[in-house]
């Protein structure tokens, strides 16, 4: 058993890895600006992920935290909101002596063609401002080399679906199937991302996840 720290239990992802935590046993506290309850079995808390100090007062004494909170898809974020938070995630786990950080990424860093998938013709405009930020806070943690970190990027399309448990495992290119189309559902993402914090595939890395 873990006793994990997410921030973000309350979003679509959030909530599906806590409930995926629990099903494992693991103690869980679900960090939400609010305080909410997201799931049966989670402690919840208040706090925000873009302040060091409350990264390190709500991290203290936890095995791993676990970052959920993402951009938003509708271009609201500003650009740099992604890196300023994860510098906050470091600063604050470094300041609270926990060395692990799973790290709920975007597919739009990922490799495809020769090229970034952000990049990629047909790559929703909207969608831009939020996964650039994404790919900046990815850029980010590869430079940081004291924290345990690891960066999940899910397929280019993840959406509410079957709980499989059958999925791959990559690293940082955009995975398709025979089809060409890269998905995965959020309750599969969540199994991808909590096998992780049991048998990580990788440390200060990328990978992705898809079927």
């Amino acid at each position: 058993m873990s006793a994990v720290v997410l921030f973000g239990a309350t979003g679509s992802s959030g909530r599906a890895i806590a409930a995926e935590l629990v099903r494992r046993g693991d103690q869980v506290t679900g960090v939400s600006r609010r305080g909410a309850g997201s799931v049966a079995g989670v402690t919840p808390a208040a706090g925000d992920a873009s302040s060091a100090a409350d990264v390190a007062r709500l991290a203290a004494g936890a095995d791993v935290v676990i970052s959920a909170t993402g951009p938003r898809r509708d271009g609201s974020d500003p650009a740099d909101r992604q890196a300023d938070l994860a510098r906050a995630l470091v600063d604050g786990l470094r300041a609270a002596g926990v060395g692990r950080l799973i790290v709920v990424g975007g597919a739009g860093s990922l490799r495809q063609g020769g090229g970034r998938h952000v990049d990629s013709p047909g790559f929703p405009d909207a969608w831009k401002p939020g996964a650039l930020g994404a790919v900046s806070a990815r850029d980010f943690y590869l430079t940081v080399r004291d924290v345990d970190w690891l960066y999940v990027s899910p397929a280019a399309v993840i959406e509410p679906g079957e709980r499989t448990g059958t999925f791959r495992v990559g690293g940082d290119e955009l995975l398709t199937d025979a089809s060409g189309v890269s998905r995965i559902s959020i309750d599969d993402y969540a199994i991808g991302v909590v096998d992780q914090l049991e048998q990580p595939a990788a440390h200060r890395a990328q990978i992705s996840l898809a079927y």
